[in-house]
């Protein structure tokens, strides 16, 4: 199943999409509206299943009638993984982590598909990073590495927009990759029962003005998905609605020569193979 937030005429609904391009919705204030995906699946992956069978059948909309908001919007936590791909790695100058390289971003920072990612005042060094999220659905604490896809409910797209000088004014990384509006994430939230196992051999590209910048499988992370719900879990309880943003690959524009920055203007699309395209305009504070 596919699921996507989203708002036409002023209302926030929940809509049910399908690979063809058909999309089914309820609204806050219909009959059988099964609540937003935050809080369906604070209730558990069960509870998604039944938003699933209400949305079934469910008026069909328009797909270009409305606008995609940030699937989730009050994650527990939001986790991020850097340097997971060893050619990012190596083009970032660094050796490769023995352990991830673990950050946060905050709620405040995300945004949905087609909204304008926002290169703020103080700062020209708008980056883009592709990478794909996995969302957790059922809860937990030291989690085998054998066990832990099934704590995983859904896959999504993100844009990990960062804006560099900030990362690099300290050694802890948060403050460059939370600015408001940088956090590009959707269409869509796609269960795992439509996917490989931990989204192996998926392919993901990121494109800037319809350039391809990055590009890579998936299976090229360092830790890949079930280890990083793994080894999360050694040290925080793992909560439904968690996001893990698993890194991004080889490409950026901060390794480039000339650097490549994002500016106002400009569409970053991030594309994961049998997950969907998120595709951003940019524009300046």
């Amino acid at each position: 199943m596919r699921f996507a937030s989203i708002c036409k005429d002023g209302k926030t609904g929940i809509a049910l999409a399908d690979t063809n391009g058909g999309c089914k919705a309820l609204f806050e204030g219909d009959a059988g509206y099964p609540g937003t995906l935050d809080d369906i699946i604070a209730q558990g992956p069960e509870k998604l299943t039944e938003a699933g069978k209400a949305l079934a059948s469910a008026p069909d909309i328009d797909a270009g009638t409305i606008e995609y908001l940030s699937p989730l919007v009050k994650c527990p936590k939001i986790i991020c993984i850097g340097l997971n791909y060893k050619a990012h790695a190596k083009e970032s100058g660094m050796e490769l982590p023995e352990y991830p390289v673990i950050f946060g971003r905050y709620n405040s920072s995300l945004i949905g598909h087609g909204a304008p990612i926002i290169r703020p005042r103080v700062s020209e060094q708008l980056d883009y990073e592709g990478e794909l999220v996995a969302v957790i659905g059922k809860g937990g604490r030291d989690i085998p590495e054998s066990e832990a896809l099934d704590h995983v409910v859904a896959y999504s797209v993100f844009n990990d927009a960062s804006i560099r000088d900030y990362q690099l004014k300290t050694h802890q990384w948060t403050i460059g990759k939370t600015f408001d509006d940088t956090g590009a994430f959707g269409p869509y939230l796609v269960t795992t029962d439509e996917l490989p196992a931990g989204c192996k051999g998926l392919k993901l590209e990121t494109r800037l003005n319809g350039e391809v910048v990055q590009s890579t499988s998936l299976d090229d992370l360092i830790f890949d998905v079930a280890k990083l719900v793994s080894l999360l879990s050694e040290a925080m309880t793992l909560e439904p609605g968690d996001l893990i943003v698993t890194g991004t690959p080889s490409g950026v524009g901060i390794a480039r020569n000339p650097q490549l920055w994002m500016k106002p203007g400009d569409v970053c699309e991030v594309e994961i193979e049998r997950i969907g395209v998120l595709s951003n305009p940019v524009a300046a504070q």
